[in-house]
């Protein structure tokens, strides 16, 4: 388990997070299968905790996370930002190649052949730009859904 963000009690000043830590975690969660990784942003102080299916359980310690109010960090694949954001991006980037791209998609080993094809076509860059700009975009638009509070919200308020 690991621990990230600042803990305050209610009544003193809050530490909310920022969208770089919530982006991070956001990535955590995000580098396994489903469900393998998973981040929790405590709503009341902006503490992120990190568990792992991988975590050794006597180790863990569900008391520890103390917060009321929390949310869970989503994976890729609840923002559709799976296999949907590698189709929309064929579309544009591949279109000679979207059945080609399809094909790959139906069968286990999908990522590591698709940036194959990137790399060979020239594209392996432009994909990882695009696809981290429409991360950002849809975990901005679920930061906004979920009416979290960003420490950067607050200092431009103040």
């Amino acid at each position: 388990m690991v621990r990230y963000g600042a803990c305050k009690f209610k009544g003193s000043e809050i530490n909310m997070t920022t969208f770089e830590e919530i982006h991070h975690a956001f990535f955590y969660v995000s580098s396994d299968d489903y469900g393998m990784n998973r981040a929790f942003l405590c709503l009341d102080n902006g503490e992120i905790i990190y568990r792992s299916e991988w975590d050794d359980p006597k180790e863990e310690d569900e008391d520890e996370f103390d917060c009321d109010h929390f949310i869970e960090i989503p994976h890729k694949n609840d923002l559709d930002l799976g296999q949907t954001l590698v189709i929309e991006f064929a579309e544009v980037h591949l279109q000679d190649d979207l059945d080609l791209v399809q094909r790959i998609f139906s069968r286990r080993g999908a990522y590591r052949r698709f940036k194959e094809l990137l790399d060979e076509r020239g594209l392996l860059q432009t994909w990882y730009d695009y696809e981290d700009i429409r991360e950002k975009e849809a975990l901005g638009e679920w930061v906004q859904d979920n009416e979290i509070e960003l420490e950067s919200q607050t200092a431009k308020s103040s």
